[in-house]
């Protein structure tokens, strides 16, 4: 029998509560060398725990998350299989595991049923050539894959969408699509089920029995499930600490988990189980540093290890319901389209999200707050691109070209093009757009904002960009100083008189007939006020081609 398996567990950053650390030293004290994977700091490890950052197993750069519930699970599925292809005496434990007596295997097989239906995965082992093993990791390089499983309406509907172009990311799937189902349905089809322990080995305490492990006077109830063959017991973490909290943050006293607490010497003090309110102010810190690192940063990420061979979903959290949209991904990389300031993301997520999937071109002008129209020299040194990284983590797919009257030649990825261009010249812009291949599906122009120049842009770009493509002008109400030029029609007015009369009015009738010579190939138009909140001032304009 080997006895000398490593444990591996994983928690992304922030503090552990006591359910963690009474989980984490159980096995610590049943003589199993610990290994804790993180990405970010993380508080309240038991001494003896060895801290691992997660990028020797798995490099990211976004962490999938469960749309409706905003879990780390879809990413601790992958990261776990990733783990066992690299480590062949090592064994998974979800944080919620508490281990009862030390976990031993012949083969390397360590899972068990939670019911007569399914295998859970909050303990797992399997031996780095296991053929489940290896299909588990297949299925989790397509984000958009259809299960091998589904069946009858719900195959139907999956391939449906993705037909139509619009296919179901995995976060917006039934939760555990990556884990118990797709366990279940790889081990039973390579055979390697048969190495499954029984429901007494790993989940002794079922889920609707999971608050007895809370109440006094039930331990001898806990005690009656568990078997000779139980090697843990699963807590069903975030169940139980949403309980935990109802009961004012400590389980019953002489309750199982009391008991727990008081062997392996856990101070609740010190890593309290934390309200839903506590943990949404430390969030909003969590952001706040993130984005002070993102305008640090110059370049983006290393590319995921896991190449999704459909189109990824955004980062730290996918769409979904309570998931990550775009405007969440805005506040993440630091730029004022998002909730801080402007708002724009919540209309562009509207619009833009149809395309996510699609591999278009996305062109945007003016990438970087200062400039010439603030009173800097347009040689000013460049140290961000905020939107830029959005939109590449937006649209997975994109091309996407950049164009600013300052230097960021230095930014690389393989999906962006960087072109110099001094918006007050129309022929830099033509020669500018002239090197935005394939043909341009969404332009934003957040230059200057100069009312000539973005006249001078949408006069050059618009006949450009494809059919059925959207055409943005931000920051309508405010013209810089430095750049604007005295008497010259504002272009929300220049908008609102075609969408008033159907004809643009300027006071350039020169500018008025170029404008009137493209009204054919408008379909249509919106011009939206500050935050859109009516009343205030026009703030962004929207234009579909036809």
């Amino acid at each position: 029998m080997r006895k000398d398996y490593e444990i591996g567990m994983l928690w992304v950053e922030g503090p552990l509560s006591y359910v963690e650390v009474l989980c984490a030293a159980s096995f610590r004290d049943a003589g199993h060398h610990v290994k804790l994977y993180h990405y970010g700091e993380v508080q309240n490890v038991p001494e003896g725990i060895e801290r691992v950052h997660g990028d020797s197993v798995l490099r990211i750069d976004r962490f999938l998350q469960h749309g409706r519930t905003g879990s780390f699970a879809l990413f601790s599925d992958v990261f776990r299989y990733h783990l066992l292809r690299r480590n062949d005496r090592m064994i998974w434990a979800d944080l919620d595991a508490y281990c009862v007596r030390p976990f031993q295997s012949e083969t390397g097989h360590f899972f068990g049923w939670e019911s007569r239906h399914h295998i859970n995965g909050g303990v797992l082992g399997l031996p780095p050539d296991s053929d489940a093993l290896g299909q588990l990791l297949e299925m989790t390089e397509d984000e958009y894959g259809i299960p091998e499983w589904a069946e009858g309406a719900e195959r139907a509907d999956l391939e449906r969408l993705a037909e139509a172009g619009t296919p179901r990311h995995v976060s917006e799937m039934p939760w555990g699509v990556w884990g118990p189902h797709a366990l279940t349905h790889y081990l039973r089809k390579t055979g390697e089920a048969k190495h499954a322990l029984p429901v007494s080995g790993l989940y002794p305490v079922g889920f609707r029995n999971r608050r007895q492990l809370l109440r006094t006077g039930l331990k001898s109830k806990i005690e009656e499930v568990l078997a000779p063959e139980t090697y843990s017991i699963h807590f069903y973490g975030r169940r139980i600490k949403e309980f935990l909290s109802h009961l004012g943050g400590l389980p019953e006293t002489d309750s199982y988990l009391d008991m727990l607490l008081t062997k392996h010497k856990v101070d609740v003090a010190v890593a309290p189980v934390r309200s839903r309110e506590e943990k949404a102010g430390m969030t909003k810190d969590k952001t706040d540093k993130t984005k002070d690192k993102a305008k640090k940063a110059r370049a983006l990420p290393a590319a995921p290890a896991v190449a999704p061979s459909r189109p990824a979903a955004a980062d730290l959290k996918p769409l979904g319901i309570g998931g990550e949209n775009l405007t969440d991904l805005a506040d993440r990389y630091g730029s004022d389209k998002g909730s801080k300031k402007h708002r724009y993301t919540e209309l562009y997520h509207m619009l833009f999200h149809p395309y996510r999937g699609r591999k278009i071109t996305f062109l945007e002008m003016g990438l970087l707050i200062g400039g010439p129209e603030h009173g800097i020299t347009a040689d000013r040194e460049t140290t961000d691109l905020p939107s830029i990284r959005m939109w590449l983590d937006y649209f997975p797919k994109a091309n996407v070209h950049g164009l600013d009257v300052s230097d960021f030649a230095w930014f690389k990825h393989e999906r962006f093009t960087f072109h110099r261009c001094d918006m007050d010249d129309r022929a830099a812009i033509r020669a500018a757009i002239a090197g935005v291949r394939p043909t341009p599906t969404i332009v934003i122009d957040d230059a200057s904002h100069a009312s000539h120049h973005q006249q001078n842009a949408f006069l050059e770009i618009f006949p450009k960009l494809e059919s059925g493509g959207l055409y943005v002008i931000e920051d309508l109400r405010w013209q810089p100083d430095t750049y604007e030029k005295k008497g010259i029609t504002k272009t929300a007015a220049l908008f609102r008189s075609w969408l008033d009369d159907r004809i643009f009015s300027h006071s350039d009738p020169s500018i008025a007939a170029e404008f009137n010579a493209l009204a054919p190939m408008i379909s249509g138009c919106l011009v939206e006020p500050v935050r859109f909140q009516k009343g205030r001032k026009d703030q962004v304009a929207v234009i579909h081609k036809k």
